[in-house]
């Protein structure tokens, strides 16, 4: 039965406790009470256990929270649990993540515990990793029974020269069956032993921790490390504010080597899932230790293998994308976020946590080292730095010795484009292939045209669910709407006044790359965006072939801007650079200015100088102007200062109520309701919060479905939580909440 739901950790519990209160995975912020069952489990009640309960008309698994000497509820209405699944709890440092994360983020912990467990906890698969069958031969030479079973005698001969044994897996791969080994064993002639199937061997931390040796590190580099080398056993966050191209990732592995040393675990954070692959390449080449990937890429067996082997101790280095933050560590040393900047960082939809502001919670509540590291930091994390609350580290030289390339700003205005490029970009990439290099054209826009009109009457493709604009594809031909994924057949001629004259407006990287493979005939094309990439391991293969150093242009989204090394791009060209600039989003402009350095930083960062084209349809624009003559530090600063004038974060706290619904009468409803309470309650309580809107979402109707918005807004973080907080509270209690879809964003990063 439902309980209000508290996140405080429980106090210590009764030896034989009268009811067992059990976070479930459901929308409801609740615990819910159960008898604890006859049988106890062998290591007695604890908080952490899992359990099977029945729930509604399901068995569901879930976490015991709470044992208490007696529900508040009649005993005769309560549930007896169906079985308890563990013999020893989940992992404190998990159980206590898990807590803070739905305390944060106002979500329930049932369901916040469900999303940060591997998927086979929670179907009730035991919490070890995997097992597999070992088969040994008993015996010492080939008995006489075996004279008429060929197939058998030669299995038995195999094991024999294998005194520890071989797996099934093995046995299959030579050729023989699972029936050969069962009479093999009916004979008692062969054992079979399960053991467990680790993802990583334990570390010996007194043999050589390194494959491979370090690099020599240059003198900001050496800095750097000393510094952070100044406290490796208490919190200790810093920024790391390197360029691009600086030499960041070593100063990770020299740093992770040292926490090894020590026999202490290292978790890293990586933003995209095409990272992985490539980082995880490096640290294994560099380390003897054992290393485990945690990624959306992974099947649940091996993503419960990963994480059983970090639960263990076992894996003395773990990386992983966002969800990796979850990862429980027995022995935790430091957790490093490599370009702490990155959007994906934060869930959209959910439980909306920021895997980077996790890290900081964790890191102090270990206190162990934190290093968030990025060439273009997150205005958050830049005020923390310059205020003093982290350590401020910079390196501000390339290997190379090359200075990063300064951005050069091209007029789009009353110019002709071939496929969106100006006269002067199409010089710049003919001389640079002439020259033997490599070209990065950068439009961050899949397909082929963003818009189909008519010249007839002007008529444009809308979006029949959205208010947008279908996008116009080629391969294959279609419309599709990229905020719904809805897709319709082209056109023959105009809806609207039956003319055939139907012109693609604008460039996607569809059409960017047909021009070039006209203008440049001999020249290897490679587009890089969702579309061409959806075939497995199809990335990974591009840029093997782009490694190769060959000549080729490559034409691409941000996918390419997300700290990939490609040594042989000496000229980078952004189609338009104008997408953040005027936003509604007060965020737009740091976004737009981190890609864009970002995007700049895969030029010149091996042997040759870099060179970056911008185009732009507003060249005078100060902020601009600003990031192409002094880069992303004077802009950012900047911005905060913008920033500090009108109490936006990171010198304000913000929490943001999405309400959606098909009927916008509805939608719009509830949220006047919630806001008129809200208000009147922020007088009552005295709280200094300030409650702004409802108002339409920047996009009102996605997926036939109308979004308003409430935003919570304050100086201090704990009165925006304390809003927050009562507004969640209400909103459960109203019953015209449960007919309109409602969440809530605690530190949105977009106000989409």
């Amino acid at each position: 039965m439902p309980v209000p739901f508290s996140s405080t950790p429980a106090p210590k519990a009764p030896t034989a406790p009268g009811a067992l209160q059990v976070a479930l995975p459901s929308p409801l912020r609740q615990l819910f009470d159960y008898l604890p069952g006859r049988e106890p489990p062998a290591g007695g009640w604890q908080p952490g256990l899992r359990v099977r309960v029945p729930f509604g008309r399901r068995d569901v698994v879930g976490v015991v929270i709470n044992l208490l000497d007696r529900s508040t509820l009649p005993r005769e209405k309560l549930k007896p649990i169906s079985e308890v699944l563990d013999e020893a709890p989940l992992p404190e440092d998990w159980q206590w993540l898990c807590h803070f994360t739905a305390r944060y983020y106002q979500h329930g912990l049932g369901d916040t515990m469900q999303l940060a467990m591997p998927a086979r906890l929670r179907q009730g698969y035991p919490m070890a990793g995997r097992t597999f069958t070992q088969w040994q031969a008993v015996g010492e030479q080939t008995p006489d029974s075996l004279k008429n079973a060929p197939k058998q005698a030669e299995l038995y001969a195999l094991l024999r020269q294998h005194a520890h044994g071989l797996p099934t897996q093995a046995i299959s791969a030579h050729g023989y069956t699972k029936e050969q080994l069962n009479a093999l064993a009916r004979k008692g002639l062969i054992t079979s032993t399960e053991l467990a199937r680790q993802a990583g061997r334990r570390a010996d931390t007194a043999s050589n921790l390194l494959a491979s040796p370090s690099l020599a590190l240059n003198r900001e580099q050496a800095a750097a490390l000393a510094a952070l080398h100044e406290n490796l056993n208490g919190y200790h966050p810093c920024l790391l504010e390197g360029v691009t191209g600086s030499g960041k990732t070593e100063i990770y592995l020299q740093l992770i080597e040292a926490i090894a040393a020590w026999g202490k675990q290292s978790l890293v954070l990586v933003p995209e899932i095409g990272l992985t692959p490539q980082t995880l390449s490096r640290f294994k080449s560099r380390f003897n230790v054992p290393v485990v990937a945690l990624h959306s890429g992974l099947n649940d067996a091996e993503r419960m293998d990963a994480w059983e082997a970090a639960a263990d101790g076992r894996a003395l280095i773990v990386i992983g994308t966002r969800s990796a933050i979850f990862t429980p560590l027995a022995k935790p040393g430091v957790i490093i976020v490599d370009e702490e900047h990155d959007g994906s960082y934060k869930q959209h939809d959910g439980l909306r946590y920021h895997a980077r502001d996790l890290a900081v919670a964790r890191a102090h509540h270990h206190q162990i080292p934190l290093l968030l590291g990025s060439a273009t930091p997150s205005l958050e994390s830049l005020q923390r730095a310059l205020a003093g609350d982290y350590r401020h580290l910079r390196l501000t030289q390339r290997p190379s010795r090359h200075p990063p390339a300064k951005l050069e700003l091209l007029d789009l205005r009353h110019q002709r484009r071939q496929g969106g490029l100006l006269p002067g970009a199409l010089k710049a990439i003919t001389s640079t292939l002439a020259a033997g290099k490599q070209v990065l054209v950068f439009i961050n826009r899949r397909g082929f045209a963003p818009r189909l009109a008519c010249h007839g009457c002007g008529w444009m493709a809308d979006c029949h669910q959205c208010d947008a604009r279908m996008t116009l594809h080629r391969q294959p031909p279609l419309l599709a709407c990229h905020h719904c994924d809805s897709r319709r057949a082209l056109p023959d001629a105009c809806p609207e006044c039956g003319s055939g004259d139907l012109r693609a407006l604008g460039a996607g990287t569809e059409r960017t790359e047909e021009t070039l493979t006209g203008l440049f005939p001999d020249t290897t094309i490679h587009r890089i965006d969702r579309d061409s990439t959806r075939r497995k391991d199809s990335f990974d293969q591009v840029l093997k072939e782009v490694h190769r150093g060959e000549p080729c242009i490559l034409v691409g989204t941000q996918m390419l801007a997300k700290g990939h090394h490609l040594p042989h791009v000496t000229l980078v060209v952004v189609i338009n650079a104008d997408g953040g600039l005027y936003s509604a989003d007060f965020r737009a402009l740091e976004h737009s200015a981190q890609l864009l350095e970002q995007v700049a930083g895969r030029a010149g960062r091996a042997a040759h100088p870099g060179r970056v084209l911008v185009q732009t349809l507003h060249p005078d624009d100060p902020h601009l102007g600003q990031l192409a003559e002094h880069g992303y530090g004077a802009l950012a600063r900047n911005l905060l200062e913008e920033r500090r004038l009108a109490k936006l974060p990171p010198f304000g706290f913000m929490a943001l109520l999405r309400f959606e619904s098909p009927k916008e009468p509805a939608a719009l409803s509830l949220a006047q309701d919630a806001a008129q309470a809200l208000r009147e309650w922020l007088k009552v309580a005295n709280v200094q919060a300030r409650c702004l809107g409802p108002v339409p979402a920047p996009m009102e109707r996605r997926q036939n479905r109308y979004h308003v918005h409430v935003l919570i807004a304050a100086d201090k973080r704990s009165q925006r939580h304390a809003a927050a907080n009562y507004l969640v509270q209400w909103l459960d209690a109203h019953r015209e909440a449960r007919s309109v879809r409602w969440s809530i964003d605690i530190d949105p990063q977009t106000l989409a």
